[in-house]
């Protein structure tokens, strides 16, 4: 019997909304390995936001090679992992990608209180293109 998911399967969960862990490499020293909000939708890219001067948007280029982890931490665990090279990086913009990844994780209400209180004006937008999937769904024992 295989824990696999199929194809919808695996998309479906992964437009679900779940924190996800990314893993960014890193020159000489092990992956950065970080929580992050990100938006998925079936067929497309993974979308995720940062900080042009953190560390994850340091280290972040156009063809950067991303793993991406979303994982349901209640029984019956089941997870997907996606790698895939970043396509774009774009400038966030404040009001459309932080107001509506905000909402999509806090609710209306108190996500639009993150974006007012919010300012990205230093943000970007990193979209990565999924090419490697693994998954696993211990419900299908």
């Amino acid at each position: 019997m295989s824990l696999k998911m199929s194809r919808q399967e695996r998309e479906a969960f992964l437009a679900d909304v779940h924190v996800a862990v990314i893993s960014i490499p890193r020159e000489g020293r092990g992956p950065l390995t970080a929580p992050i909000w990100y938006s998925y939708e079936p067929a497309g890219e993974v979308v995720v936001g940062m900080g042009r001067d953190s560390l994850k948007g340091q280290l972040i280029n156009e063809g950067t090679m991303i793993s991406l982890c979303a994982q349901d931490e209640s029984p019956p665990y089941k997870y997907v992992t996606v790698e895939g090279p970043v396509t774009s990086i774009t400038d966030t913009n404040n009001d459309l990608d932080t107001r509506t990844m905000a909402i999509r994780y806090l609710g209306k209400e108190l996500g639009d209180h993150y974006a007012d209180q919010s300012s990205d004006a230093d943000g970007i937008q990193v979209r990565i293109k999924p090419e490697v999937w693994l998954t696993v769904d211990y419900g299908k024992l």
